[in-house]
């Protein structure tokens, strides 16, 4: 089986992170309430770098410029590579697919996080964020 590959980009400004939240009703009733890092899946034919720079602009409707690499994560079916980003245009808003799907069952906003409160929250990749914060880049290999 190949794996998904997928780019994410993690935007910090000040001491503030730009995450997606999700709130997503279950079949049984329960609420899920969780933080991801925006990004998706490269196309075939795309670098990392043009994935992540069109999965932030689809997601949050802002253009950046990518300042580092800080590393994968690899699981079983999938590799998340992350970069961390700068916005050069545009204020972070909800957009593309997500905006689309967003309802009362199924729903996504953008948020900006202040980096002290992370531990508080369910959110994958904690690490690559406090990298980003710190500026720790490694080279793309």
């Amino acid at each position: 089986m190949e794996k998904r590959i997928s780019a994410r980009g993690i935007i910090i400004n000040n001491d503030e992170v730009y995450l997606m939240f999700r709130r997503k009703i279950k079949e049984d009733g329960n609420i899920k309430e969780y933080y991801v890092i925006p990004g998706g899946g490269i196309k075939k034919e795309e670098t990392l770098e043009a994935g992540v720079v069109r999965e932030l602009k689809e997601e949050f409707s802002v253009d950046v410029e990518i300042l580092g690499y800080l590393g994968s994560d690899e699981k079983e079916d999938s590799i998340a590579h992350f970069f961390s980003c700068k916005i050069i245009n545009g204020i972070p808003k909800l957009g593309g697919e997500e905006l689309e799907r967003c309802c009362k069952e199924n729903f996504y906003e953008v948020k900006a996080i202040k980096i002290y409160n992370l531990d508080s929250l369910d959110i994958m990749a904690k690490d690559m964020i406090l990298k980003a914060f710190n500026k720790q880049f490694i080279d793309l290999k």
